[in-house]
């Protein structure tokens, strides 16, 4: 639903989901849940920037459902959420609503971050998320008995095949390393 009627926003169903199942929730319900605004603006002269989120209908629970698996509740348990609240009630279903939109507010920062740094693209090439164009015209072999497939290393009677070498694909060849480790 990102950028669609259901907000303005770059990836909050992906942080919310795993919430979602990390918690016990009904990612079902994520289609609703994940409706988000995220806005940006510079402040005091540009020197720091204002964010803000805003998720108004994040459906949530902390009693029942998923909640009641091991992990999901431990999950709960950890963040100081599971269950109903001894006084308040809806008040643990509030607070994961709160951890939901902070865990996207964190999200959309660091993903923006990243494309305005060119992190991003550059992380996408060098992990070769890119592949490089088919030729339009292409029409693969058929293997068969009496023809192997292409590139299949012959084999060799009492010693094992050599791994394929790897070589940089042309899209990435000319981009820096994305890591000196």
């Amino acid at each position: 639903m990102a950028g669609s009627i259901g907000g303005f926003n770059a990836h909050a169903a992906n942080i919310l989901t795993a919430i979602f199942l990390a918690t016990g929730q009904d990612p079902a319900q994520n289609v609703v849940s994940s409706n988000c605004m995220t806005l940006m603006e510079p402040t005091n002269d540009g020197q720091d920037l204002l964010m803000t989120v805003s998720m108004p209908s994040i459906e949530v629970g902390t009693v029942g459902g998923g909640t009641v698996l091991g992990p999901q509740g431990a999950v709960l348990e950890m963040l100081g959420l599971r269950g109903a609240h001894p006084t308040r009630p809806g008040q643990n279903a509030q607070g994961l609503a709160r951890v939901i939109a902070a865990s996207v507010m964190a999200g959309e920062l660091s993903l923006m971050s990243a494309l305005a740094a060119g992190h991003l693209i550059r992380a996408h090439m060098v992990h070769n998320r890119s592949a490089p164009p088919t030729p339009a015209v292409s029409r693969p072999a058929t293997p068969g008995l009496d023809r192997p497939v292409a590139g299949a290393l012959p084999e060799v009677p009492g010693k094992a095949a050599a791994p394929p070498v790897l070589t940089p694909s042309a899209s990435t060849a000319s981009l820096p390393p994305y890591s000196q480790t």
